[in-house]
């Protein structure tokens, strides 16, 4: 699913809000979950998952097409651990 189809599928399922209103909606979490990230909070939401950074080191990697070894410099990335309902769910247990 894309941010459009859900947008849309929200939409369709709240026929009150207009699809202008529900795109904000939508912007407005996914911005706040960025922006938690990026002051290196975490995000949790109960029965999906948890969004948070890791920290990775600095190491030599190597370029896929000439072998050459290169420096990869330190970096943070988004990580996120699926919740107990949502693995459930996609193990047909609920």
């Amino acid at each position: 699913m894309i941010r459009s189809e859900l947008i849309q599928k929200i939409a369709d399922e709240n026929p009150h809000l207009t699809q202008k209103h529900v795109e904000k909606i939508v912007n407005t979490v996914f911005d706040e979950i960025i922006e938690a990230l990026a002051q290196g909070n975490r995000v949790e939401l109960r029965g999906f998952g948890a969004f948070s950074v890791k920290a990775r080191d600095a190491r030599v990697g190597r370029n896929p097409r000439t072998g050459e070894a290169v420096q990869v410099d330190d970096k943070k990335v988004p990580f996120f651990k699926t919740g107990k309902l949502l693995r459930d769910r996609l193990n047909g247990k609920a």
